[in-house]
Parts: structure tokens; C-alpha cells; sequence
């Protein structure tokens, strides 16, 4: 038969892919093209493997995400992971090919909505912001150069030593003041405040930095009241705010000038113009002459892609896509080994029935079981067969005794014999002179035959 205009055109070979071919292109276009984000979401089909790593799926009423978290980054997370808890989630995009299935790859994680103290949060924070509080037209621009820079904090904290430990090590050549404060509980709050008005009263601060270590909600409190975050707003000293770690955030980063996102990156900031002050002018010269605003975006644009694409080529991305094999493959051999077993023990179990059916104390059991019934049907054979004959039995001896010679006698009757014991029954046979021997019930007596 010819081929008609609706048979399909066969493809040239050369562009047919093989699924892995195809899936590895997918795998590329996600991977490269989509960043690093947030996601939030419902926990479900949680997973803790004893490797450590975490599988689970964030959803919600439109879609469902699989998700994993690796060892590493699941040991520094503080959110104790639980089915239908409601998390914000940081991670990349990846496709792990032998399924040819995407997955977040998750880094971070938070908890979304922390209760009575989130809710406050948020209502301080629109509040301020209605207010103007955070507005950007009233942030002071932060010192390239200072010389002198205060820090309101814990002096016995480990913001500080790591603040101090950097500065250090970056060779800043500047003076430090601390400004010591509780940074968490009852009355943290006034001492930020009043630590913060001391330093407006010293004079010759060119750089105020708040801000402490991580911690909880609570512990981070705060640096959430409206007191502090309107004095660090109406701070006459240009202010940075640095307070727990990234992906934390306080309504005094908010109302601050700058916000670091952890001491050591107050620390990085304040102290990397020293460095790079030089070399950060001669840049900008040179990007000024040599290219627009646009060519700077397209060039980092095009960095950001190479960086992803680098980093999923990278040994720690291949390693992490092998411990997504080697926990899929333990979870299949576990299932088949549980199956194994399962049948093994179903074979044992039919063995063991059968032979306890053939063994020797079973057959002696059925045989006495079987002895007994017999004995029963003996007994019930004899009962029903002896029991006629027993009455019939009972029926001729009764009227055997009603006919024997002592009934006869106790009615009133006597039997006679002659001297050789014969019966006398007619008086025919005697004569005069004869001697009988009369019997009655209760004796016997002799008497002679006198005459007829």
C-alpha cells in the first residue's frame, strides 16, 4: 500500500534523542536557568533516612514539590521538621536522571508563621512602614572610611569575638568602642536604647553597629520592640544593623541604615574598603568609561548561568546526586529483602503445618481420638442390643418365680411324696398304711394314711 499524506513522516536518526540524552537537556535547562529561591509550603511524606539526609514534599493546594535536604545542611537547621508543619524553604532546582525527576535541593529552612510573636511582627513592621520609618529617602549613607565604630552587644557573646576576630584579620586599622547591652530577655530592649544614646553622646562615632548571634524568634525579640527600632531610626550615627544570621530579619535591620547579615558580615563590610578601596576606584573608573549600565547586567546575568552550570558540574553536586542513587537503591534492596523474608517465613509456615500434621504425637492423637469414638459406639452397640434381652430375661424369671414350688406353698397349697420322695398327685396309687411326707411353706411333717 502507498503511504497517504496523513502517515507520519519518518525522523531523521541523527535527531531522534535517547531518553538519557533527553533527559540530560532538561536536566541543563532547569538547572542553569532557574536560581536559587524561596518556596513556601506544606510538609508532607517526611522521610529522615539513617544517613542523615531528609526527603520530604512541599505542597499545596495547587502542586506538589520534592524536596531533599542533605546531612550537612539538615545538621545546622533548628526547625524540628514534622508532616503538615508550614516551612519557607531555600534551594536549587535539580533533576536527578535515572528517574527523570526534579527535586528541590533545599539549603534553609523556616518556619512560616511563628505564632503571637509573628503576627506581632508583622503588624509592628507595616505599622513602621506606614509611618515612613523605613524609608529609604531618610537612610544615611554608610562611611567608606570610619574610623571610629561602636558596637551594642553582649561583650561576652560570640557576635563580638567573631566582629573583633575579623577586623583583625583584615588589618582595620580603626577604633573599636563596645557598648555593652543585653542582647535577649527582660530588659534587653532599654539597655539597646540606652546603649544607643551613649553612643550619640560620645561625639566622635563615625559608625554604630546592633546586633548579636543567631537564636530563636524570642531569642531575637528584642531587636523586634518598637522601642528599638525607633531609636535606631532617629540615631543621629549613620547605623548597621546586625543581628542573628542571613536568613534572619528584625525591625531593626529594617529601620537601621544597613543591614549585615550577621556580625562577621558587618564586620567584612566595614573593614573591606581598607582593602579594596584602591583597587574598588580603579574599577569604577574603568566601568564608568568603558561600558553601560545594561552591559554590566548582561555580563553578571551571564556569570550567575556559568555559576550554576559550574556548580552542578561541581564534585559536591555529583556527590549529592550519588547519595540520591545510593539512598534510592538502599530503600529497593531493604523493600526486597523485607519481601524475601516475607515469603520465606509463608514457605516455613506451610512446611511446619505440614509437618505437624505427620508427626508422630499428631497421629497417636487421631488414633486415641479414634479409640474413643469407638469405645463410645462399643458401649451405645452393647446398650442398645443387651437391654431387650435384660427385660425380656427379667419378664421369665418373674413368672418363673411365680410358678416355683415356694410361691406354690405360700398361696396355701402342699405337696405330698411317698416314702421314695415320688410326688403324690392322685390318691389312686396308696394304700392303708402308707406313710407321706407332707410339705407346707414353712416346714415339712410326716403322716400316715389311716383310711379313704
Amino acid at each position: 500500500m502507498g503511504n497517504s499524506l496523513l502517515d507520519p513522516v519518518p525522523p531523521n536518526p541523527e535527531h531522534v534523542l535517547a531518553v538519557g540524552d533527553f533527559t540530560r537537556r532538561i536536566k541543563d535547562l532547569l538547572e542553569g536557568g532557574l536560581p536559587a529561591c524561596w518556596v513556601r509550603g506544606e510538609v508532607s511524606n517526611l522521610r529522615k533516612q539513617q544517613s542523615g539526609h531528609i526527603y520530604f514534599t512541599l505542597k499545596d493546594r495547587e502542586s506538589q514539590l520534592p524536596c531533599v535536604m542533605f546531612r550537612g545542611d539538615a545538621m545546622r537547621q533548628s526547625v524540628d521538621m514534622a508532616d503538615g508543619q508550614q516551612l519557607i524553604v531555600h534551594g536549587a532546582i535539580s533533576v536527578y536522571e535515572p528517574h527523570g525527576r526534579y527535586q528541590l535541593i533545599c539549603r534553609e529552612l523556616v518556619e512560616d508563621g511563628a505564632g503571637r510573636l509573628q503576627q506581632e511582627f508583622e503588624r509592628l513592621k507595616k505599622k513602621l512602614a506606614d509611618e515612613g520609618l523605613f524609608s529609604s529617602e531618610r537612610k544615611k549613607p554608610i562611611p567608606v572610611l570610619p574610623k571610629t565604630v561602636a558596637f551594642v552587644t553582649s561583650p561576652t557573646g560570640a557576635a563580638i569575638r567573631d566582629f573583633l576576630s575579623i577586623m583583625k584579620r583584615r588589618s582595620w586599622c580603626g577604633r573599636i568602642i563596645i557598648l555593652p547591652a543585653k542582647v535577649q530577655g527582660v530588659g534587653a530592649s532599654d539597655e539597646i536604647v540606652e546603649r544607643i544614646q551613649d553612643a550619640q553622646a560620645i561625639g566622635d562615632i563615625d559608625l554604630l553597629v546592633v546586633g548579636r548571634g543567631g537564636g530563636s524568634l524570642e531569642d531575637l525579640w528584642c531587636f523586634n520592640e518598637e522601642k528599638v527600632a525607633r531609636s535606631v531610626a532617629a540615631c543621629s550615627i549613620p547605623t548597621i544593623s546586625a543581628v542573628g544570621h542571613e536568613i534572619d530579619f528584625t525591625l531593626s535591620d529594617f529601620a537601621a541604615d544597613k543591614r549585615a547579615e550577621t556580625p562577621s558580615a558587618a564586620a567584612e563590610l566595614i573593614s573591606s574598603a581598607y582593602l579594596n578601596c584602591s583597587e574598588r576606584v580603579a574599577k569604577a573608573a574603568d566601568a564608568l568609561i568603558d561600558a553601560p549600565a545594561y552591559y554590566f547586567e548582561r555580563r553578571w546575568s551571564q556569570v550567575g548561568l556559568l555559576a550554576e552550570r559550574m556548580r552542578s558540574a561541581s564534585p559536591e553536586r555529583r556527590i549529592e546526586q550519588s547519595s540520591l542513587r545510593l539512598d534510592d537503591l538502599a530503600s529497593r534492596l531493604t523493600m526486597a529483602a523485607r519481601e524475601h523474608l516475607h515469603e520465606r517465613s509463608v514457605e516455613l509456615g506451610n512446611i511446619i503445618q505440614r509437618l505437624h500434621a505427620f508427626s508422630p504425637e499428631r497421629r497417636i492423637e487421631l488414633a486415641r481420638l479414634q479409640l474413643k469414638d469407638m469405645e463410645r459406639r462399643f458401649n451405645l452397640l452393647i446398650k442398645t442390643s443387651l437391654t431387650p434381652k435384660a427385660e425380656r430375661l427379667a419378664a421369665v424369671r418373674h413368672r418363673l418365680e411365680n410358678a416355683s414350688l415356694h410361691r406354690t406353698l405360700a398361696r396355701g397349697f402342699v405337696v405330698a411324696r411317698d416314702a421314695k420322695g415320688e410326688l403324690v398327685t392322685r390318691k389312686a396309687g396308696l394304700s392303708k398304711g402308707d406313710t407321706l411326707a407332707i410339705d407346707f411353706a414353712d416346714g415339712e411333717v410326716h403322716t400316715e394314711v389311716k383310711a379313704f
